[in-house]
Protein backbone atom coordinates (compact mmCIF):
# COMPACT_ATOMS: atom_id res chain seq x y z
CA UNK A 1 0.00 0.00 0.00
CA UNK A 2 1.56 3.49 -1.27
CA UNK A 3 2.56 5.50 1.86
CA UNK A 4 -0.03 8.35 1.01
CA UNK A 5 -2.65 5.78 1.84
CA UNK A 6 -1.52 4.36 4.36
CA UNK A 7 -0.88 7.40 5.97
CA UNK A 8 -4.71 8.61 5.47
CA UNK A 9 -6.00 5.25 6.44
CA UNK A 10 -4.02 5.30 9.68
CA UNK A 11 -5.14 9.02 9.93
CA UNK A 12 -8.76 7.26 10.28
CA UNK A 13 -8.07 4.49 12.04
CA UNK A 14 -7.22 6.40 15.34
CA UNK A 15 -9.74 9.46 14.01
CA UNK A 16 -12.11 6.02 14.98
CA UNK A 17 -10.91 4.66 17.58
CA UNK A 18 -10.40 8.41 19.39
CA UNK A 19 -14.32 8.82 18.79
CA UNK A 20 -15.26 5.20 19.90
CA UNK A 21 -13.50 5.60 22.90
CA UNK A 22 -14.28 9.42 23.95
CA UNK A 23 -18.06 8.24 23.61
CA UNK A 24 -17.81 6.61 26.51
CA UNK A 25 -16.76 9.06 29.05
CA UNK A 26 -16.77 13.06 28.61
CA UNK A 27 -12.50 13.80 27.71
CA UNK A 28 -11.21 16.42 29.80
CA UNK A 29 -12.11 19.89 28.71
CA UNK A 30 -15.39 18.59 27.28
CA UNK A 31 -18.39 20.90 27.67
CA UNK A 32 -22.27 20.83 27.30
CA UNK A 33 -24.48 22.46 25.21
CA UNK A 34 -27.96 22.77 24.47
CA UNK A 35 -28.10 25.83 22.65
CA UNK A 36 -25.39 27.49 20.27
CA UNK A 37 -21.90 28.08 21.84
CA UNK A 38 -21.76 32.08 22.52
CA UNK A 39 -18.34 31.95 20.89
CA UNK A 40 -19.51 30.86 17.95
CA UNK A 41 -21.23 34.49 17.18
CA UNK A 42 -20.59 35.77 13.65
CA UNK A 43 -20.72 39.65 13.41
CA UNK A 44 -23.95 40.97 12.50
CA UNK A 45 -24.84 41.63 8.78
CA UNK A 46 -23.97 45.33 7.58
CA UNK A 47 -27.08 47.24 6.56
CA UNK A 48 -26.18 46.59 2.78
CA UNK A 49 -25.47 43.12 3.34
CA UNK A 50 -29.31 43.12 5.14
CA UNK A 51 -30.47 44.82 2.05
CA UNK A 52 -29.16 42.51 -0.38
CA UNK A 53 -30.59 39.53 2.05
CA UNK A 54 -34.24 40.22 1.57
CA UNK A 55 -33.91 41.43 -2.40
CA UNK A 56 -34.42 38.13 -3.75
CA UNK A 57 -36.88 36.08 -2.13
CA UNK A 58 -37.25 32.48 -2.49
CA UNK A 59 -40.02 32.49 -4.29
CA UNK A 60 -37.80 34.18 -7.24
CA UNK A 61 -35.37 31.74 -6.73
CA UNK A 62 -37.74 28.85 -7.75
CA UNK A 63 -38.66 30.39 -10.07
CA UNK A 64 -35.66 30.27 -11.86
CA UNK A 65 -35.35 27.62 -14.82
CA UNK A 66 -32.73 25.33 -14.87
CA UNK A 67 -32.15 22.40 -17.17
CA UNK A 68 -29.11 19.70 -17.73
CA UNK A 69 -27.20 19.36 -20.76
CA UNK A 70 -24.73 17.04 -21.86
CA UNK A 71 -22.57 17.43 -25.15
CA UNK A 72 -19.87 15.67 -26.57
CA UNK A 73 -16.82 16.30 -24.92
CA UNK A 74 -12.63 15.98 -25.60
CA UNK A 75 -12.27 12.20 -26.84
CA UNK A 76 -9.57 10.31 -24.78
CA UNK A 77 -8.26 7.34 -25.62
CA UNK A 78 -9.47 4.17 -23.46
CA UNK A 79 -12.02 6.21 -21.89
CA UNK A 80 -15.62 4.73 -22.85
CA UNK A 81 -17.54 7.29 -25.14
CA UNK A 82 -20.25 8.10 -22.62
CA UNK A 83 -17.85 9.31 -20.52
CA UNK A 84 -16.76 11.99 -23.07
CA UNK A 85 -18.60 14.70 -21.81
CA UNK A 86 -19.16 18.38 -21.20
CA UNK A 87 -21.66 18.58 -18.71
CA UNK A 88 -23.27 22.07 -17.94
CA UNK A 89 -26.49 22.91 -15.52
CA UNK A 90 -28.16 26.05 -17.13
CA UNK A 91 -29.75 28.84 -15.13
CA UNK A 92 -31.63 31.50 -17.04
CA UNK A 93 -32.94 32.17 -20.16
CA UNK A 94 -31.87 30.14 -23.58
CA UNK A 95 -31.08 33.01 -25.43
CA UNK A 96 -29.11 34.90 -22.85
CA UNK A 97 -27.65 38.26 -22.99
CA UNK A 98 -24.63 37.35 -20.96
CA UNK A 99 -23.05 33.69 -19.84
CA UNK A 100 -21.12 33.19 -16.73
CA UNK A 101 -19.80 29.53 -16.63
CA UNK A 102 -18.61 28.40 -13.36
CA UNK A 103 -16.26 25.56 -12.06
CA UNK A 104 -17.04 24.07 -8.58
CA UNK A 105 -13.65 23.59 -6.16
CA UNK A 106 -11.89 20.32 -5.38
CA UNK A 107 -14.83 17.06 -4.34
CA UNK A 108 -17.70 19.81 -5.96
CA UNK A 109 -20.28 19.20 -8.11
CA UNK A 110 -22.37 21.71 -10.12
CA UNK A 111 -25.20 21.53 -7.57
CA UNK A 112 -22.26 23.60 -4.94
CA UNK A 113 -23.94 26.61 -6.91
CA UNK A 114 -27.80 26.61 -7.07
CA UNK A 115 -28.22 29.07 -4.78
CA UNK A 116 -26.00 31.87 -6.01
CA UNK A 117 -26.71 30.86 -9.87
CA UNK A 118 -30.50 31.65 -8.75
CA UNK A 119 -29.53 34.29 -7.12
CA UNK A 120 -27.97 36.20 -10.12
CA UNK A 121 -30.61 35.56 -12.74
CA UNK A 122 -33.28 36.62 -10.18
CA UNK A 123 -31.17 40.01 -10.09
CA UNK A 124 -30.75 39.69 -13.80
CA UNK A 125 -32.53 37.76 -16.26
CA UNK A 126 -30.93 38.52 -19.12
CA UNK A 127 -27.88 36.48 -17.77
CA UNK A 128 -27.24 32.57 -17.85
CA UNK A 129 -25.42 30.88 -15.25
CA UNK A 130 -24.10 27.48 -16.73
CA UNK A 131 -22.46 25.59 -13.63
CA UNK A 132 -20.22 22.75 -14.59
CA UNK A 133 -20.24 19.12 -13.86
CA UNK A 134 -17.13 17.51 -14.47
CA UNK A 135 -17.38 14.42 -16.31
CA UNK A 136 -16.35 12.22 -13.04
CA UNK A 137 -20.13 13.33 -11.79
CA UNK A 138 -21.34 10.63 -14.80
CA UNK A 139 -19.89 7.59 -12.68
CA UNK A 140 -22.26 8.24 -10.08
CA UNK A 141 -24.83 6.17 -9.61
CA UNK A 142 -27.68 8.95 -9.51
CA UNK A 143 -30.80 6.88 -10.45
CA UNK A 144 -30.60 4.90 -7.19
CA UNK A 145 -30.79 8.49 -5.36
CA UNK A 146 -33.65 9.60 -7.16
CA UNK A 147 -36.06 7.05 -6.87
CA UNK A 148 -35.03 6.13 -3.41
CA UNK A 149 -37.84 6.13 -1.03
CA UNK A 150 -37.28 7.40 3.04
CA UNK A 151 -36.56 3.81 4.00
CA UNK A 152 -33.98 3.24 1.20
CA UNK A 153 -32.18 6.81 1.75
CA UNK A 154 -31.77 5.65 5.37
CA UNK A 155 -29.87 2.29 4.07
CA UNK A 156 -27.83 4.31 1.84
CA UNK A 157 -27.15 6.98 4.91
CA UNK A 158 -25.88 4.19 6.89
CA UNK A 159 -24.00 1.58 4.08
CA UNK A 160 -23.12 4.39 1.29
CA UNK A 161 -23.67 2.77 -2.39
CA UNK A 162 -21.32 0.10 -4.33
CA UNK A 163 -18.33 1.80 -5.29
CA UNK A 164 -16.14 1.34 -8.38
CA UNK A 165 -13.02 -0.34 -7.89
CA UNK A 166 -10.23 1.56 -8.63
CA UNK A 167 -9.23 -0.85 -11.21
CA UNK A 168 -12.71 -0.75 -12.85
CA UNK A 169 -11.85 2.77 -13.80
CA UNK A 170 -8.41 2.93 -14.93
CA UNK A 171 -8.84 5.17 -17.25
CA UNK A 172 -9.70 7.89 -14.85
CA UNK A 173 -5.80 8.41 -14.75
CA UNK A 174 -6.05 10.56 -17.79
CA UNK A 175 -8.50 12.67 -16.77
CA UNK A 176 -6.59 15.45 -15.65
CA UNK A 177 -5.96 19.35 -16.43
CA UNK A 178 -5.78 19.25 -19.85
CA UNK A 179 -8.98 16.77 -20.45
CA UNK A 180 -10.91 19.24 -17.76
CA UNK A 181 -10.27 22.67 -19.49
CA UNK A 182 -10.82 21.17 -22.96
CA UNK A 183 -13.97 19.59 -21.72
CA UNK A 184 -14.80 23.01 -20.37
CA UNK A 185 -13.99 24.83 -23.51
CA UNK A 186 -16.97 23.02 -25.65
CA UNK A 187 -19.10 24.64 -23.18
CA UNK A 188 -17.23 28.03 -23.87
CA UNK A 189 -17.76 27.69 -27.45
CA UNK A 190 -20.99 27.23 -27.49
CA UNK A 191 -21.93 29.92 -25.28
CA UNK A 192 -20.22 32.17 -27.64
CA UNK A 193 -22.90 31.19 -30.37
CA UNK A 194 -25.00 32.97 -28.10
CA UNK A 195 -23.65 36.00 -27.25
CA UNK A 196 -20.18 37.31 -27.46
CA UNK A 197 -20.21 38.12 -23.56
CA UNK A 198 -18.73 35.10 -21.89
CA UNK A 199 -17.74 35.13 -18.43
CA UNK A 200 -15.74 32.60 -16.80
CA UNK A 201 -14.90 31.81 -13.30
CA UNK A 202 -15.26 29.35 -10.54
CA UNK A 203 -15.15 28.28 -6.73
CA UNK A 204 -12.29 27.15 -4.78
CA UNK A 205 -9.86 25.17 -7.17
CA UNK A 206 -12.56 26.05 -9.83
CA UNK A 207 -11.36 29.79 -9.52
CA UNK A 208 -7.86 28.13 -9.96
CA UNK A 209 -9.14 26.81 -13.17
CA UNK A 210 -10.40 29.37 -14.47
CA UNK A 211 -7.13 31.13 -14.68
CA UNK A 212 -5.19 28.32 -15.80
CA UNK A 213 -7.76 27.97 -18.43
CA UNK A 214 -7.60 32.13 -19.27
CA UNK A 215 -3.73 31.25 -20.02
CA UNK A 216 -4.20 28.12 -22.06
CA UNK A 217 -2.98 27.28 -25.36
CA UNK A 218 -5.81 25.03 -26.65
CA UNK A 219 -3.73 24.10 -29.81
CA UNK A 220 -2.70 27.63 -31.33
CA UNK A 221 -5.85 29.27 -29.49
CA UNK A 222 -5.31 31.22 -26.42
CA UNK A 223 -8.53 30.68 -23.70
CA UNK A 224 -8.64 34.19 -22.69
CA UNK A 225 -9.79 35.37 -26.29
CA UNK A 226 -12.85 34.30 -26.30
CA UNK A 227 -13.47 35.47 -22.35
CA UNK A 228 -14.67 39.03 -21.02
CA UNK A 229 -13.51 38.33 -17.63
CA UNK A 230 -13.10 35.71 -14.87
CA UNK A 231 -14.71 35.31 -11.60
CA UNK A 232 -12.70 33.79 -8.60
CA UNK A 233 -14.71 32.80 -5.26
CA UNK A 234 -12.01 31.72 -2.37
CA UNK A 235 -9.80 30.30 -4.94
CA UNK A 236 -6.89 31.31 -7.27
CA UNK A 237 -4.01 30.08 -9.44
CA UNK A 238 -1.69 28.22 -7.74
CA UNK A 239 -3.89 27.99 -4.57
CA UNK A 240 -3.10 24.15 -4.31
CA UNK A 241 0.13 24.38 -5.20
CA UNK A 242 2.21 25.44 -2.37
CA UNK A 243 5.66 24.26 -3.49
CA UNK A 244 7.38 23.48 -6.59
CA UNK A 245 7.38 19.90 -8.35
CA UNK A 246 9.93 18.15 -10.44
CA UNK A 247 9.35 15.91 -13.15
CA UNK A 248 10.24 12.30 -10.62
CA UNK A 249 7.64 13.90 -7.77
CA UNK A 250 5.08 13.46 -10.64
CA UNK A 251 5.82 10.48 -11.95
CA UNK A 252 6.32 8.76 -7.99
CA UNK A 253 4.04 10.82 -6.20
CA UNK A 254 4.90 14.23 -4.36
CA UNK A 255 2.55 16.99 -1.55
CA UNK A 256 1.01 20.07 -2.39
CA UNK A 257 -1.25 21.86 0.64
CA UNK A 258 -3.19 19.04 1.59
CA UNK A 259 -0.81 16.27 1.95
CA UNK A 260 0.40 13.66 0.07
CA UNK A 261 -0.16 12.97 -3.62
CA UNK A 262 0.09 9.78 -5.78
CA UNK A 263 2.07 10.17 -8.78
CA UNK A 264 1.52 9.26 -12.18
CA UNK A 265 2.72 5.38 -11.35
CA UNK A 266 -0.06 5.05 -8.72
CA UNK A 267 -2.88 6.49 -10.59
CA UNK A 268 -3.98 2.92 -12.42
CA UNK A 269 -4.95 1.83 -8.57
CA UNK A 270 -5.77 4.71 -7.12
CA UNK A 271 -7.40 6.77 -9.85
CA UNK A 272 -10.13 8.68 -7.23
CA UNK A 273 -9.93 10.32 -3.91
CA UNK A 274 -10.72 8.08 -1.72
CA UNK A 275 -9.72 8.36 2.29
CA UNK A 276 -11.32 8.56 5.61
CA UNK A 277 -12.27 11.70 4.76
CA UNK A 278 -13.87 11.95 1.70
CA UNK A 279 -14.59 8.92 -0.90
CA UNK A 280 -17.60 7.52 -3.25
CA UNK A 281 -18.98 6.12 0.24
CA UNK A 282 -19.05 8.98 2.02
CA UNK A 283 -20.39 11.08 -0.84
CA UNK A 284 -23.52 8.81 -1.46
CA UNK A 285 -23.90 8.80 2.61
CA UNK A 286 -24.05 12.45 2.74
CA UNK A 287 -26.10 13.13 -0.54
CA UNK A 288 -28.98 10.02 1.06
CA UNK A 289 -28.68 12.44 4.33
CA UNK A 290 -29.31 15.25 3.20
CA UNK A 291 -32.15 14.51 1.21
CA UNK A 292 -33.63 12.84 4.97
CA UNK A 293 -32.21 16.39 6.57
CA UNK A 294 -35.02 18.09 3.42
CA UNK A 295 -37.39 15.57 4.36
CA UNK A 296 -37.60 14.98 7.98
CA UNK A 297 -35.18 17.18 9.26
CA UNK A 298 -35.97 16.47 13.00
CA UNK A 299 -36.59 12.77 12.56
CA UNK A 300 -34.04 10.45 14.38
CA UNK A 301 -30.77 9.92 11.64
CA UNK A 302 -30.35 6.44 10.82
CA UNK A 303 -28.20 4.81 13.30
CA UNK A 304 -24.28 4.00 12.45
CA UNK A 305 -24.46 6.42 9.27
CA UNK A 306 -22.42 10.02 9.04
CA UNK A 307 -23.13 10.19 12.97
CA UNK A 308 -22.21 7.66 16.22
CA UNK A 309 -24.53 8.97 18.15
CA UNK A 310 -28.46 9.64 18.05
CA UNK A 311 -28.67 12.40 16.31
CA UNK A 312 -31.78 14.21 14.44
CA UNK A 313 -31.29 14.33 10.54
CA UNK A 314 -30.74 17.60 10.33
CA UNK A 315 -27.39 17.63 12.86
CA UNK A 316 -26.36 14.84 11.14
CA UNK A 317 -26.58 16.48 7.79
CA UNK A 318 -24.77 19.43 8.75
CA UNK A 319 -22.05 18.63 11.58
CA UNK A 320 -19.89 17.00 9.09
CA UNK A 321 -19.52 20.78 7.48
CA UNK A 322 -20.16 23.19 10.19
CA UNK A 323 -17.36 25.17 10.87
CA UNK A 324 -16.53 24.63 14.54
CA UNK A 325 -17.01 20.81 13.65
CA UNK A 326 -15.31 20.46 10.12
CA UNK A 327 -11.98 18.39 10.21
CA UNK A 328 -11.16 20.50 7.25
CA UNK A 329 -10.94 24.18 6.85
CA UNK A 330 -12.07 23.90 3.20
CA UNK A 331 -15.21 21.96 3.71
CA UNK A 332 -16.69 23.90 6.16
CA UNK A 333 -20.04 26.06 6.48
CA UNK A 334 -21.54 28.23 9.01
CA UNK A 335 -25.33 27.75 9.73
CA UNK A 336 -26.03 27.46 13.51
CA UNK A 337 -24.98 24.97 16.20
CA UNK A 338 -25.86 21.19 17.76
CA UNK A 339 -28.25 21.25 20.86
CA UNK A 340 -28.17 19.26 23.52
CA UNK A 341 -24.47 18.27 23.02
CA UNK A 342 -21.47 17.13 24.49
CA UNK A 343 -18.37 18.42 22.92
CA UNK A 344 -14.51 18.39 22.88
CA UNK A 345 -11.95 20.10 21.65
CA UNK A 346 -10.59 18.50 18.16
CA UNK A 347 -6.86 17.84 18.11
CA UNK A 348 -7.36 15.74 14.67
CA UNK A 349 -8.99 19.10 13.21
CA UNK A 350 -6.55 21.25 14.45
CA UNK A 351 -3.61 19.48 13.00
CA UNK A 352 -5.41 19.85 9.89
CA UNK A 353 -5.69 23.03 9.99
CA UNK A 354 -9.38 24.04 11.87
CA UNK A 355 -9.73 27.11 13.87
CA UNK A 356 -10.95 26.55 17.39
CA UNK A 357 -11.92 23.16 15.74
CA UNK A 358 -14.27 20.72 18.02
CA UNK A 359 -16.09 17.38 17.67
CA UNK A 360 -19.28 16.33 19.58
CA UNK A 361 -18.83 13.59 21.50
CA UNK A 362 -23.19 12.76 22.02
CA UNK A 363 -26.11 13.60 23.28
CA UNK A 364 -26.31 15.44 27.22
CA UNK A 365 -29.67 13.94 27.88
CA UNK A 366 -29.70 10.55 26.06
CA UNK A 367 -33.27 10.50 26.19
CA UNK A 368 -33.12 13.33 23.30
CA UNK A 369 -31.16 13.45 20.17
CA UNK A 370 -28.55 15.89 19.31
CA UNK A 371 -30.31 18.24 17.61
CA UNK A 372 -29.41 21.35 15.41
CA UNK A 373 -30.52 25.16 15.98
CA UNK A 374 -30.15 27.37 13.44
CA UNK A 375 -28.64 30.76 13.84
CA UNK A 376 -30.51 33.50 11.54
CA UNK A 377 -27.44 35.47 11.77
CA UNK A 378 -24.91 33.23 10.63
CA UNK A 379 -24.26 33.27 6.48
CA UNK A 380 -25.90 30.37 5.22
CA UNK A 381 -29.58 28.82 6.29
CA UNK A 382 -29.02 25.16 7.12
CA UNK A 383 -32.35 23.78 6.28
CA UNK A 384 -31.95 25.76 2.05
CA UNK A 385 -28.93 24.34 1.89
CA UNK A 386 -30.01 20.72 2.69
CA UNK A 387 -32.70 21.25 0.26
CA UNK A 388 -29.91 22.34 -2.82
CA UNK A 389 -27.10 19.57 -1.67
CA UNK A 390 -29.11 17.02 -3.68
CA UNK A 391 -31.71 17.68 -6.80
CA UNK A 392 -32.56 15.99 -9.81
CA UNK A 393 -30.37 18.26 -12.08
CA UNK A 394 -26.80 18.06 -9.55
CA UNK A 395 -25.15 17.28 -6.79
CA UNK A 396 -22.70 19.14 -4.22
CA UNK A 397 -20.41 16.92 -4.56
CA UNK A 398 -18.14 14.81 -7.18
CA UNK A 399 -17.90 11.67 -5.64
CA UNK A 400 -15.07 10.17 -8.16
CA UNK A 401 -12.79 13.45 -7.76
CA UNK A 402 -9.80 12.54 -10.45
CA UNK A 403 -6.16 12.42 -8.80
CA UNK A 404 -4.99 13.19 -11.98
CA UNK A 405 -6.61 16.63 -11.86
CA UNK A 406 -5.02 17.66 -8.45
CA UNK A 407 -1.61 15.75 -9.34
CA UNK A 408 -1.62 18.36 -12.61
CA UNK A 409 -2.96 21.48 -10.43
CA UNK A 410 0.01 20.92 -8.26
CA UNK A 411 2.79 20.72 -10.60
CA UNK A 412 1.33 23.98 -13.35
CA UNK A 413 0.73 26.14 -10.13
CA UNK A 414 0.06 29.28 -12.01
CA UNK A 415 2.12 28.08 -15.16
CA UNK A 416 4.07 25.89 -16.81
CA UNK A 417 6.56 28.47 -18.69
CA UNK A 418 10.38 26.52 -18.47
CA UNK A 419 8.73 23.72 -16.11
CA UNK A 420 8.71 19.96 -17.21
CA UNK A 421 5.30 20.05 -17.99
CA UNK A 422 5.54 22.80 -20.46
CA UNK A 423 4.66 20.58 -23.48
CA UNK A 424 1.86 18.42 -21.62
CA UNK A 425 -0.16 20.82 -19.82
CA UNK A 426 0.15 24.53 -21.76
CA UNK A 427 -0.55 27.02 -19.34
CA UNK A 428 1.73 29.18 -21.59
CA UNK A 429 -0.11 32.98 -21.31
CA UNK A 430 -0.22 34.13 -17.80
CA UNK A 431 2.08 37.17 -17.61
CA UNK A 432 0.42 38.27 -20.72
CA UNK A 433 -3.45 37.68 -19.62
CA UNK A 434 -4.98 41.17 -19.44
CA UNK A 435 -8.42 40.12 -18.80
CA UNK A 436 -10.70 41.70 -16.16
CA UNK A 437 -10.15 39.74 -12.72
CA UNK A 438 -12.83 39.95 -9.79
CA UNK A 439 -11.32 38.29 -6.74
CA UNK A 440 -13.98 37.30 -4.06
CA UNK A 441 -12.56 36.52 -0.41
CA UNK A 442 -14.47 34.67 2.41
CA UNK A 443 -12.96 36.31 5.69
CA UNK A 444 -13.17 32.98 7.22
CA UNK A 445 -12.22 30.94 3.94
CA UNK A 446 -8.96 29.91 2.48
CA UNK A 447 -7.90 33.25 0.28
CA UNK A 448 -7.38 37.22 1.21
CA UNK A 449 -7.67 39.95 -1.00
CA UNK A 450 -3.50 40.42 -1.12
CA UNK A 451 -3.46 36.85 -2.43
CA UNK A 452 -5.33 37.90 -5.65
CA UNK A 453 -3.00 40.92 -5.67
CA UNK A 454 -0.40 39.34 -5.70
CA UNK A 455 -1.55 36.58 -8.24
CA UNK A 456 -2.47 39.62 -10.32
CA UNK A 457 0.55 41.25 -10.12
CA UNK A 458 2.34 38.67 -11.99
CA UNK A 459 -0.07 39.06 -15.22
CA UNK A 460 -1.57 42.27 -16.97
CA UNK A 461 -4.88 41.60 -15.77
CA UNK A 462 -6.97 44.45 -13.79
CA UNK A 463 -8.72 43.40 -10.70
CA UNK A 464 -11.54 44.43 -8.39
CA UNK A 465 -11.21 42.35 -5.02
CA UNK A 466 -14.20 41.98 -2.16
CA UNK A 467 -14.38 40.03 1.24
CA UNK A 468 -17.72 38.31 2.17
CA UNK A 469 -17.72 39.16 6.27
CA UNK A 470 -18.38 36.54 8.62
CA UNK A 471 -18.05 34.00 5.79
CA UNK A 472 -16.28 30.58 5.45
CA UNK A 473 -15.09 28.75 2.25
CA UNK A 474 -18.27 27.14 1.92
CA UNK A 475 -20.77 30.11 2.74
CA UNK A 476 -19.57 31.90 -0.64
CA UNK A 477 -21.75 29.79 -2.53
CA UNK A 478 -24.17 28.90 -0.55
CA UNK A 479 -24.85 32.20 1.71
CA UNK A 480 -28.51 33.71 1.86
CA UNK A 481 -27.24 37.16 1.64
CA UNK A 482 -27.11 37.83 -2.75
CA UNK A 483 -24.26 40.25 -1.91
CA UNK A 484 -21.50 38.09 -3.84
CA UNK A 485 -24.65 37.94 -6.54
CA UNK A 486 -24.68 41.65 -6.59
CA UNK A 487 -20.75 41.71 -6.24
CA UNK A 488 -20.05 39.82 -9.79
CA UNK A 489 -23.04 41.79 -11.78
CA UNK A 490 -21.94 45.03 -10.30
CA UNK A 491 -18.19 44.09 -11.71
CA UNK A 492 -19.34 42.39 -14.90
CA UNK A 493 -22.07 45.51 -15.90
CA UNK A 494 -19.26 47.89 -17.61
CA UNK A 495 -17.63 44.71 -19.10
CA UNK A 496 -20.63 43.88 -21.40
CA UNK A 497 -21.16 45.22 -24.89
Amino acid sequence: MPAARRSLRHLTTSLLLTLSAAAQTLPSGASLTDAPPSNLAQPPLTPAAAQATSATGEAALARVPAVRVQRPGMVVPGTPAEYNASITVRYGPARPRAVLLLMPGFLGGAGSFDRLARQLVALDPQLAVWAVDRRSNLLEPQAALARAAPADLAVIAREGLPVRPGDSVAFMRDWGLDVTLRDWRVAVREARTLTPDVFLGGHSLGGSLSGLYAAYDFSGYVGATDLRGLVMLDGLPGILADRPMNADQYRQGGVNAMGPLPGLAQLGSQPYVDSGIFGPKLAAQADAQARLAALHPDDLAPTGGLTRFPATNLAAGLLQLEDRYALLPFLTLHTGAPTNAIEAPSLAALALGGRNSHWVVGPQDASRPVGWQGDPAAPTDGLDFVRRYWTPLSDYSEWYFPNRLTLDVAAVKSGTRGTPFESDMRVWYTQQLRLPILGIAAQNGVTREEMYRTYAAGTHATLTTHTLPGATHLDIVAARSDQVARWILDWMRPLRR
